[in-house]
């Protein structure tokens, strides 16, 4: 393989997604399987390769990515997020498609810690007056 590799960091939740992208044929490996198998409904890969349906690139590029941590939702998006900023290293005139897509920002929302004599991160216990 002598074609040129681009490797990026994709993060959301707790979830982090390494990718290696370089031009191919459209094949996509995640964590040693087809991104098929891995992002096993229709909504997931739909989030996951949303980077490559805005920019038609999805038939010319090879990727194999390592995700680990999060659930399935957060490990699609981290996918979503390093497929990005891969394809931005890559080509930089894709930059303005996947930014006002907002596919570049990283997500910042993840579960608020939950606090001490509280049973929840904002929930309070009863309140009793006497």
């Amino acid at each position: 393989m002598s074609a040129e590799i681009f490797v990026s960091v994709g993060r959301r939740k707790t979830s982090v997604a390494r990718v290696r992208l370089a031009r191919g044929s459209g094949k996509i490996t995640v964590n040693d399987k087809p991104i098929s198998e891995y992002c096993y409904t229709e909504q997931l890969a739909s989030t996951a390769l949303r980077p490559l349906q805005t920019v038609d690139m999805a038939s010319a590029i090879d990727a194999d990515i390592n995700v680990k941590g999060g659930g399935p939702v957060g490990q699609a998006g981290a996918i979503s997020h390093g497929l990005a900023r891969a394809l931005e290293k890559m080509d930089a005139s894709l930059r303005p498609a996947l930014k006002k897509a907002g596919l570049i920002t990283r997500d910042p929302r993840a579960k608020e810690r939950k606090k001490s004599g509280q049973p929840g991160a904002r929930k309070r216990f009863q309140f009793s007056k006497r």
